[in-house]
């Protein structure tokens, strides 16, 4: 094999060789949407983006959460609020984005519901049914569409779902999450996959339009934090997973980042990428073997 550099002896080593370089994602610039940025995952998510330069569009609810120790470090995000499960609060959203942006380059479907009690479902009550499944699927179509419209118009986008790894393997008490995320993971994103590949097609200069799903699963979040301060349930969640650790949020956003560049993942669309150590729907340790200090 033919050196690479011709080296004079003592002499120093060519910088390239020993210089850290940090990886390009070509997200700088970018208009990210990231719905559901008030909570943990999302405003990760959020932070993320903004470390790569992107122009950050941080979507909540009703409360700033998250955002605000957001805008403060990266004072460009711009904080939006919505009730995505209703059209025209949702369409409002856009318009106002396009109306400072011009453009949406990725549309990251955060944003959802969760009951966090146990509830059987023998005892689940319609209402509750109809409120998970407007705050994940709902939320999810109707951001969506909007985004697609864009995509058309542009030529040009890409999009992450955030799934669950309820919608891999279950999740008792909570079915009517489990279905919602089941129905966003594996029909919404393997049908839309092969339709914004055709309103955003490739070029000889662009990878096409793109749309994947992240299905985190145990995740150190605010709204498990009940859950999660019981050393027991720790050992339980993380008996399943080869790696019996849980999930940062940071970890989730990681994922999203990759999935969402270009550069990365040009050749990457219909996949559900799951974000939870290797978890399978059976113990893998038993609870007892499992340290929850350093879970």
């Amino acid at each position: 094999m033919k050196a690479l550099y011709r080296m004079e002896e003592g002499s120093p080593l060519p910088a390239d060789l020993y210089r850290s370089r940090s990886m390009d994602t070509g997200l700088k610039g970018k208009v990210v949407v990231v719905t559901g940025a008030s909570g943990g995952i999302g405003s990760a998510i959020a932070r993320k983006f903004a470390e790569e330069g992107s122009r950050v569009v941080a979507h909540y609810r009703s409360t700033l959460g998250e955002i605000s120790a957001l805008q403060k470090q990266f004072p460009e995000t711009l904080a939006l609020k919505a009730d995505l499960t209703r059209e025209p609060q949702t369409k409002q959203l856009f318009a106002r984005i396009i109306a400072r942006f011009g453009r949406v380059d990725t549309l990251i479907a955060n944003a959802g519901s969760w009951e966090t009690a146990d509830v059987p479902f023998e005892k689940m009550s319609l209402k509750q049914w109809r409120t998970t499944l407007d705050g994940v699927l709902t939320t999810t179509f109707l951001s969506l569409r909007e985004f697609f419209v864009l995509v058309a118009r542009q030529g040009q986008g890409n999009s992450v779902l955030i799934g669950s790894t309820a919608a891999i393997f279950g999740e008792a008490g909570h079915a009517d999450y489990a279905s919602g995320k089941a129905a966003l993971t594996y029909g919404l994103t393997r049908s839309l996959k092969n339709e914004i590949a055709r309103i955003a097609p490739h070029t000889a200069d662009y990878c096409g339009g793109r749309i994947n799903c992240v299905c985190p699963g145990w995740t150190v979040v605010p709204r498990l934090a009940a859950k999660l301060s019981n050393p027991a349930m720790i050992r339980k969640a993380t008996a399943t997973m080869a790696l019996p650790q849980l999930a940062r949020p940071e970890d989730i956003a990681n994922a999203v980042l990759f999935l969402s560049s270009d550069a990365l993942a040009r050749h990457i669309t219909g996949q559900v990428l799951t974000v939870a150590g290797g978890m399978e729907g059976r113990w893998l340790w038993p609870p007892e073997q499992v340290d929850p200090d350093i879970a």
